[in-house]
Formats: structure tokens, sequence, C-alpha cells
């Protein structure tokens, strides 16, 4: 099958694993009694971020704060389209602390931060597709979150409903493979979303590739693309295979440690959108 798939860079907030650890358990893959490698945790997010830079990525970073153990998820800080940056307010009353440390950062770079009144986990639920933003729900973020979002950014949001607690957040179960204006595209596990969503999803993206459950369970689908180059878990073997054959270059990165902890390599990475 003859593609041509354009990169585009991208700009990439991250926060260094140096207090990752799984000391609660707030989704199914969390038991604080499985002991997290330190070194190894630190040397597999190191890779993520060579591999962004040397596809030509722009990376910047938070400073950890000790006692805040998923700070390294990135992603469920903010959701950032068109430089405006809508906060979060995380359901977990361990991560609510998190939110101060990322608007301090988002404010010294010259942003102004909107705080959601609705519980809202950023990018974990809210994915922007280059035409609207599709929005999670059903274990975290609240659909009254959703409907601030559409207030905030005037962008059509549409609500799908997670099913699966394995897939709690929206980016374990789906990401956007291209956003290009009128070119959009996903990669999706059909079973995490209950009937109705998955229809939309049917409807919205005929041509998508879809995930069976083992590369779903695998990270498969909590994977970052340039419009080019996929950064994927290597266990995902299958969706790899089938990107390749939609004309997108797998990048694999593995990030396993911090699946004890629920995430992958997008709840590590937190695009800031001009």
């Amino acid at each position: 099958m003859s593609h041509s798939r354009v990169p585009r860079r991208r700009r990439f907030l991250v926060c260094e694993p140096r207090h990752f650890a799984v000391q609660y358990a707030i989704n199914p893959w969390m038991h604080p009694d499985v002991r997290v490698d330190a070194d190894l945790a630190q040397e597999q997010w190191q890779k993520l971020i060579a591999a962004y830079r040397a596809h030509g990525h722009t990376v910047e970073a938070v400073e950890p704060v000790a006692g805040l153990p998923d700070m390294v998820f990135a992603a469920n800080s903010a959701f950032v389209v068109g430089g405006r940056v809508f906060g979060s307010l995380f359901h977990a009353p361990q991560r609510r602390p998190e939110t101060a440390h990322y608007e301090t950062w988002f404010k010294a770079a010259g942003y102004e931060v909107f705080r959601p009144e609705s519980v809202c986990e950023g990018e974990g639920d809210l994915v922007w597709t280059g035409r609207y933003v599709l929005a999670g729900t059903g274990f975290r973020t609240t659909r009254q979150a959703h409907h601030e979002a559409q207030e905030f950014f005037g962008h059509p949001v549409i609500s799908l409903t997670l099913v699966d607690p394995y897939f709690y957040h929206l980016d374990t179960a789906l990401f956007v493979l291209d956003d290009s204006a009128g070119g959009d595209n996903i990669a999706y596990y059909p079973e995490a979303f209950s009937p109705g969503s998955r229809e939309v999803l049917r409807r919205l993206y005929p041509d998508a590739v879809l995930a069976g459950r083992d590369d779903a369970m695998a990270f498969g689908l909590n994977s970052v693309s340039d419009g080019h180059h996929v950064f994927i878990a290597p266990r995902a073997e299958a969706l790899a295979a089938r990107l390749d054959d939609h004309g997108y270059v797998p990048v694999p990165v593995d990030l396993s440690e911090f699946h004890k902890a629920g995430g992958g390599i997008k709840c590590c990475t937190q695009e800031i959108r001009s």
C-alpha cells in the first residue's frame, strides 16, 4: 500500500521520573507491593526523550517534585490548543498537588492557564484531532469538563464513554495518527468504548487503524505520532504491523516500567500546540 506521510515537528513537555514509584492504587494496573526499578525507569524515560529529539522534536521539562510519584505523567497536567492552556483537576486526591507545579511552569513560559471547575485530567481524556476534541469520560474526566473545554476553546467536543477500567483514560485506548486539516485519522481499541461511542468513532473515522486487546493491554494505544513516525510500545507488534501497512513508521520505545502505574509513552508526553 502506497502512502505519503509527512512528519510535523512537535513541542513536548515532560517530567523526569526522579521520584517515580507506585505508592497507591488508583487504577487496575497499580499494585503498591510491586517494586519499581527506579534506575530502569530513568533509563527508559531517557531513551524516549532521545527518540523524540532524534526525530526533530523539541522537548522541555518540568522540575519533578518529591512526594508526587505520578508527576512523570505530564500528559495529565493540561490540554493545550492554539497556545491556550486548559488546566487539570485530578480525580484522585493524591495527584491534585501536581496541578500547581505544572501551572507554575506554564505561567513562567508566558501562558495563561484556565482552571476547570469539573474533574478533568488533561490530555489523558482530551485529544485534539485537528478538527475537534475527542473527550473521554467514564472513569476520570467528567462530562461537565467536556462542556467547559468546548466553551473555552470554541472547538466542537465529542464525548466518548469508556467502559473498561484497564482503559481508564482516553489516551490508553485511542491516539491520533495525523492531525492535519482534512486528513486526520486515529487508531483505537473499539471494545474500550460503549456501543454508542464505538458507532460515533466508526462514522467519524471509517479508515481508522483498529487494535486488538493484546496490543491495547501492551499500551500500544498510548502512543505518540508526528504524522509519520509513531512512538509505540514494542510489545504492540500486531498494531505496529498495521501502522506500517498504512504508511507510518513505528518507532519502538520500551516504557514497560511505567506500565506498573498504568502509564506509557503518551502518558509521559504533554504536547504544547501553539
